[in-house]
């Protein structure tokens, strides 16, 4: 393997979700899908943030501002936790393509 190199072929449409792959690794940006109480998850439009800045609370003040001021627990799907789901706090760190469900104070 060549590294910072993934072959693709248009011809044949080879290898695009790798390259996809490599592309969000190298951008530094992850995938956070949202998940309303009661439905499914939504895996049609993500919340992307940076690497650098994806807690439960980043993920929050990306959808609005007022949300961290409400918020009881989340309920995380993914690789981020060991249960599925399982209740975290705004310090949680989130992984690419993990699923968050709100949960709000009453």
């Amino acid at each position: 393997k060549v590294p910072h190199c993934v072959p693709i072929s248009a011809h044949h449409k080879w290898n695009f979700d790798d390259l996809l792959e490599k592309m969000w690794e190298y951008l530094g940006l992850v995938r956070i899908y949202t998940k309303p109480k009661g439905q499914l998850p939504d895996y049609t439009s993500p919340v992307v943030v940076k690497i650098d800045k994806c807690t439960v609370e980043d993920f929050c003040n990306k959808l609005h501002r007022a949300i961290i001021k409400e918020f009881k627990y989340g309920l995380v799907w993914g690789s981020s936790v060991k249960h599925q789901p399982q209740k975290v706090g705004k310090e949680h760190t989130l992984h690419d393509e993990d699923v968050v469900q709100v949960v709000k104070k009453v």
